[in-house]
């Protein structure tokens, strides 16, 4: 594995940037009724999952980063069934978000497990 500067420097991170964009692209038009609710859910969601990995990778330790990694987990889990409760109330039919988030979640393992295998 490269070295690591920055989280910028994290393909997780920046398929997690194109999930967010991904995000906001498909919610631009759902019903105006929805903007306050489940649209603000998902785009809050799909923020926070670079948004941890920044914040893991700028930590002290790895323990910490591997925290951080797994609240964007929740995050992307919670995205995952917001996606699928939209999906059955017909505001958007299947999508390419669907194996975007499924990439990211092994992506994201991947990476816990590489630094758990690393020493301190």
């Amino acid at each position: 594995m490269e070295e690591v500067k920055t989280h910028k420097d994290l393909n997780v991170w920046k398929e997690a940037m194109d999930l967010a964009k991904g995000v906001y692209s498909l919610t631009k038009d759902f019903p105006k009724e929805e903007t306050h609710r489940l649209v603000s859910q998902m785009r809050r969601a799909a923020i926070s999952i670079p948004s941890n990995i920044a914040e893991g990778a700028a930590r002290d330790s790895h323990k910490e980063f591997i925290r951080f990694l797994y609240i964007s987990l929740g995050s992307l889990a919670e995205l995952e069934t917001q996606l699928l409760l939209s999906r059955e109330l017909e505001f958007v039919e299947s999508s390419e978000i669907e194996q975007d988030i499924e990439r990211i979640r092994k992506m994201l393992f991947g990476l816990i497990k590489h630094l758990r295998r690393r020493k301190e």
